[in-house]
């Protein structure tokens, strides 16, 4: 939905230090009621694909996800999304490292801890854990791939490492290659593969 597209949009240039006029009118015009505060571009193009598999349009619902830019942009999102600011229901992922910065922005919004579901690693790793390494270079093989992950796990520097941080690490390498897995992977899941995190957080909206 392009409304809901131009309010993610205009958060985003509010928390870059905008008036958030723009991002406060698209508020009411698309009502929107609960913003969804990812970490990057790929974990929204994973939880977009889920929630496409599962035949839900999350704008027509008031769902508006949201690619905050890194975790240490939570304070500001929450700021601005939550209590403080426009009062929309805030959802999300977490990296178990980055959590304890989720707590203090939350508590300090006054924005409930429930709804935001915590990755071990990152999304990325959960999806990878979940598909298992031989079902991922299937993915990479179909998607003309194979030859450039082959060539990588050759590097001085890959050897020896667990094959699950080498795909990690590959999928990085590339500036799209990220986003375009976030969604792949997702797509290559069977229904009792996906990750708890990514599961809950779909359930929750």
């Amino acid at each position: 939905m392009a409304d809901m597209r131009a309010f993610r949009e205009a958060v985003g240039d509010w928390a870059s230090g905008g008036t958030g006029e723009a991002a406060r009118e698209l508020a009411a015009h698309v009502d929107v009621r609960t913003a969804v505060l990812l970490e990057g571009p790929s974990d929204h193009a994973a939880v977009e694909a889920l929630a496409e598999r599962r035949g839900r349009d999350l704008a027509a619902e008031g769902v508006c996800v949201i690619p905050m830019g890194g975790a240490m942009s939570v304070a500001r999102y929450t700021g601005l999304l939550g209590p403080p600011g426009l009062g929309l229901r805030l959802t999300g992922l977490s990296d178990e490292r980055e959590q304890p910065f989720y707590d203090r922005a939350l508590e300090r919004a006054g924005a409930p801890r429930q709804g935001f579901f915590v990755c071990v690693a990152d999304l990325e790793d959960e999806l990878i854990r979940a598909l298992g390494t031989t079902r991922i270079e299937d993915v990479l093989r179909a998607e003309g791939d194979f030859r450039s992950w082959q060539t990588f796990v050759r590097q001085p520097a890959q050897r020896g490492r667990p094959r699950q941080q080498q795909l990690r690490r590959f999928l990085g390498t590339t500036k799209g290659r990220k986003i375009r897995y976030g969604r792949l992977l997702v797509e290559a899941l069977d229904p009792e593969q996906v990750p708890a995190p990514l599961e809950d957080l779909l359930a929750s909206l």
